[in-house]
């Protein structure tokens, strides 16, 4: 599919990027992108991937908008209050570029569903508001060999990173995920959750758009990718730091004896809510 000229007049601000050029801007529109959740850190990541012109957006959620998400869902309105987000979404990238295509998925990511769901796509973020989701997707990830984009928010701050387990690192060793950072979810009751804490919404449109950079890095090979290395952003300060983090050869996923070959580790458990989004 080569660019309409609509589209060029479109991206012409990306078409003079040295970087990106032409090439670039077809890499975008060919490329098929999976986003875990259309809420606070998808809300920003969807709309600006869909005004970059990535080809076919997939939204995977099945929760409704309420009026408190309003504060810092921003691609949904007033008028979507009691919409799933879903449809709410696709709205929304329907009005702000017709040349995007949209797969609503209206459910909940599981065991069950997840490989299949995520095997249509090149690549994966993951903007979720639960542990038990984040680690479904890691694992899923590294099972269907698909780069995942990471963010999680809190009240100010936020994370970001790039997981490419199934790549090697320049040492020769495997790439870190996100059970290297996390080997273990906490004790269910220990992290308060948003309607509980609070989030400026801000904080999670910063790491939103972050995150929709990274993930344009990934499809055009612009620049160095965030695999091996965490962002952390600290609102309060107006601080990013930058960590190195590396393959955990004990974690049971990719380490040196691996336990977790499939998803049914998942089968059962509860996707209980954090401080997300």
């Amino acid at each position: 599919m080569t660019l309409t000229s609509e589209e060029i007049d479109r991206y012409k601000r990306h078409l003079v990027l040295h970087e990106l050029g032409g090439q670039g801007q077809q890499k975008l529109k060919d490329s098929q992108v999976l986003v875990i959740g259309a809420g606070g850190l998808g809300s920003p990541l969807l709309i600006y991937l869909a005004a970059a012109g990535v080809g076919t957006l997939g939204i995977i959620d099945d929760d409704h908008v309420s009026l408190d998400n309003l504060q810092r869902q921003i691609i949904h309105d007033t008028d979507h209050v009691g919409a799933l987000k879903t449809t709410s979404a696709g709205e929304t990238i329907a009005r702000l570029n017709p040349h995007v295509k949209t797969q609503l998925h209206s459910e909940r990511l599981t065991a069950q569903n997840a490989l299949e769901v995520i095997s249509h796509y090149d690549i994966v973020a993951d903007g979720s508001d639960n542990f038990a989701t984040r680690y479904l997707v890691n694992d899923a990830c590294y099972l269907a060999k698909r780069p995942l984009v990471y963010a999680a928010v809190g009240p100010f701050e936020g994370y970001l990173t790039t997981f490419r387990a199934f790549d090697k690192a320049p040492d020769g060793k495997p790439y870190p995920n996100y059970r290297c950072i996390f080997p273990e979810a906490p004790p269910p009751g220990t992290v308060a959750n948003c309607s509980e804490v609070g989030i400026l919404g801000a904080v999670a449109g910063v790491l939103g758009t972050l995150q929709a950079v990274e993930v344009l890095k990934e499809i055009t090979g612009i620049g160095d990718s965030l695999a091996g290395r965490l962002l952390i952003y600290d609102a309060r300060a107006c601080r990013f730091e930058l960590i190195n983090v590396a393959w955990d050869p004990a974690n049971p996923l990719t380490g040196e004896n691996p336990t977790i070959t499939d998803l049914s580790i998942h089968a059962k458990q509860p996707a209980a809510e954090t401080c997300g989004t």
